[in-house]
Formats: structure tokens, sequence, C-alpha cells
């Protein structure tokens, strides 16, 4: 079927003629392009984050057997709008002793990692704002950023609450990003490319979480529980603690600034289960089952950014479903499951998976 819906290759060389047409000037046209992207990628995290909010109030609430938000407006459709609103219309306090400049530029640094990251991964064919042949290294340096804000505003607020769990961000996130980028490398030595492209087309004959045996489930397990510790989520949410901290890191935050560490977490949900979809799920290819020519030929229907919108989407749910099940660790529990069982299960796969390569023992190598 040759849909626009489908044939998303054909926008990014439409858009460029059309703009080509309009401006004339190739250094405008390349600025015009940018600011399109960056305004419909910015369009594009507002919305994310207010359905994610929404999503996790009604998982959270079927879970509990409740409704959940249903008043303002359908099945409480608008209940995260109107939460949005009210954030800021408040009031927007700075605390006295806190470090203004650092205070007021944390919030912008958990933000701004997260969206630059979400620029480099792939959607379908040509649908993609930046495209480079490292994006994966790329992802995982800026990603990095988030734990700077973090820090940056624990330290910055001058309370003690919000210091501790800074000081727990900081020890909690880069040691889980070892478990998360070693997980990852298990499977870029089957793809053998770091460009998110190119892990795409790499799975064309099957998604590395089967095709490489074993490791391809465990890396993305390991993988998967590394990212809801990276992204502050229960059973890993010691950064906020409630029960313990206040509310940890954000405690001196009110109106938009705290929205935007509500908004760089949701976000962040979205971005790492998007990474996981991409090199372990295939990205937008579509699931075929071998010579099932008619069940093939009614996945080929759905468009390649419908595949990979609802693979990340799957992981999100999954990410919302662990939070309402499982209760919080304590920090000495947290540390040590890092540091002595995930890590070294890691490393073990990436040595099987180097092995596996070696011997060429996994299914249908290239």
């Amino acid at each position: 079927m040759d849909h626009w819906l489908w044939r998303t290759e054909r926008i990014p060389a439409a858009l460029t003629a059309w703009l080509t047409q309009l401006l004339g000037e190739p250094l405008l046209v390349d600025l015009a392009k940018m600011a399109l992207a960056a305004a419909m990628l910015a369009g594009f995290v507002s919305l994310t984050a207010l359905s994610l909010v929404w999503i996790e109030r009604k998982v959270a609430a079927h879970v509990q057997q409740r409704l959940g938000p249903m008043r303002v407006g359908p099945h409480g459709l608008f209940q995260t709008l109107a939460d949005g609103l009210k954030l800021l219309s408040k009031e927007n306090i700075t605390p006295l002793e806190a470090d203004r400049f650092i205070f007021h530029l944390a919030p912008l640094l958990c933000f701004a990692a997260t969206f630059v990251a979400l620029a480099f991964i792939p959607w379908a064919p040509s649908l993609q704002v930046v495209n480079f042949n490292v994006g994966l290294v790329f992802v995982l340096g800026i990603g990095s950023v988030g734990v700077l804000g973090i820090l940056a505003a624990g330290w910055s607020s001058n309370n003690k609450w919000s210091m501790l769990g800074a000081m727990r961000a900081g020890a909690q996130i880069i040691s889980y990003e070892l478990s998360a980028t070693i997980a990852l490398l298990s499977v870029l030595v089957f793809a053998g490319s770091l460009d998110f492209r190119e892990i795409i087309a790499s799975q064309a004959s099957g998604w590395w979480i089967w095709r490489a045996p074993l490791v391809g489930f465990v890396a993305f397990v390991i993988y998967g529980i590394a990212s809801v510790a990276e992204c502050n989520r229960t059973p890993f949410d010691l950064v906020e603690g409630e029960s313990e901290l206040t509310a940890g890191f954000h405690t001196e935050y009110a109106s938009i600034r705290f929205a935007m560490f509500f908004l760089a977490e949701f976000v962040n949900i979205f971005l790492v289960c998007s990474i996981s979809a991409t090199v372990f799920l295939g990205g937008w290819l579509p699931f075929h089952v071998g010579n099932a020519a008619a069940f093939n030929r009614i996945a080929d229907l759905i468009p390649p950014w419908a595949w990979f919108y609802g693979k990340t989407m799957a992981l999100v749910l999954v990410f919302m479903w662990v939070r309402w099940t499982f209760p919080r660790l304590r920090v000495d529990q947290m540390m040590r499951f890092e540091w002595k069982f995930l890590m070294p299960l890691a490393f073990v796969t990436l040595a099987l998976a180097s092995c596996l390569v070696t011997a060429g023992w996994y299914f249908f190598p290239g």
C-alpha cells in the first residue's frame, strides 16, 4: 500500500523541496528545518508527558481497584492539563540561601538532556530528527547529563533533605548506568554498529531479544531493571523517598521548575523504553512469523512508526506495572543488588555474547 503513512522516507525530501521553493537560500532552509524539528519535538515531548501522567494514574487506579481521574473531561482526560495549569499559576519561590543561578539551571539541565536525546531516536525509515553513526553512544552520554541537574538541584537548594536525595541520585544513577550500558553492548556485538538505523537493519531476520540465544533476553531484562533505577522509579525511588526525605532533591522547587523535573521524568521513561524497543525489539520493523506469508502481509499493513510507538508504549506500561506492584527497597539493598548481582551478571552476559558472535552460534548469522 503506497501511502505517506508507510512511505516516510519521502517526507524529508518533500519538506526540503518545499522549503527550498519557499526560502531559496540553503542556509535559511537548514535553519527552517532545525526550527521546525525543534518545534515538533517540543510539542511531542509536552503531549507525551501529559498523556503518560494520565495513563499512569489510570494504571495505578486499576491496580488498586479504583477508577482514577474521572471528573475533568471524559474519563478524566483533561485532569493532567488542569494540573499543569495549576502548577503554572503557583508562585515560583527561590529559597533565600540557595545558589540562585545553579538552582534555576538544574531543572533546565534535566529537561534539556532528555529533549536532545529524543532527537536521535528513529521512528521509521528517514523519520529521525538527527542521524549519527554513533547515535547510541551519544544518546547514552547526553542522557547522563540529567544526573548533573539532579545533583545541582540538591546542592543549590541549601536543604539537607535535598542534598541527601541528590547524593543518592548520583550513586544510584551512575551505578545502574554501568549495568545498562554493558547490557546494550551485549547486543551491539551482534549488530556490529552503534548507528540506530544499522542496529534496526541488523534485525531484519529477527529481533535480537530471541535471535541471540539466552543472551538477548537476559540483556533485555538487565537493561530494563537498570532503566527503572535510572528513572528513579519504584522500587528504586530512594532519590525522592517521601517517607524519609520529604520530596528528595526537588523539595524546594515549585511551580514551573517542579513541573520541568516532573516532565523530564516521564519523558525519560519514554526515552529508555524507545532505546530498548530499538535495540532489542527491532525498532520500526514489523513482527514476522517465519513462512506465515498471510500473517506477515497483515503485519506489513501497519505503518513502521506505529510498530515503533506500540513497542515503546508496551514497555512503558511494564514500567508502570512494576511501580505499582513492588515495594521500595532500602538504600543498602539497592546498591548491593547492583554491585553484587546485576553488574556481574551483565559482564557474564557480555562475555557469553562475545563468544557466541565469534563462533557464529546464533540464529540467522549474516
